[in-house]
């Protein structure tokens, strides 16, 4: 599967993005539209790489995604590792842990 540039055209939370902005429990709820999004890392890595606090982005609240930049504090293109971890994986997700 290639990376899409334009994912947020096909991302499955484009007509309901206010969702995505929520607190507290309805965090899983919003987390649960990610689940089978076409362009989860692609949105993941938008969020990673352009410092993104707010919000569920590729299935990730932004207290997940601080805990994970904080796990990996020497990658410098998210998208370039998500990517090439698809390539090499296409049919698992990649591990970021």
């Amino acid at each position: 599967m290639t990376w899409n540039e334009s994912w947020a055209t096909v991302a499955a939370c484009k007509e309901s993005q206010d969702a995505l902005f929520v607190k507290g429990a309805e965090q899983n709820r919003a987390k649960q539209l990610c689940r089978s999004c076409p362009v989860k890392l692609e949105c993941l890595a938008e969020a990673l790489d352009n410092d993104i606090e707010w919000g569920i982005w590729g299935g990730m609240t932004e207290r997940e995604r601080r805990a994970l930049l904080r796990r990996r504090p020497n990658v410098t293109s998210w998208r370039t590792l998500l990517e090439a971890a698809r390539t090499s994986q296409p049919s698992k997700a990649p591990a970021l842990v």
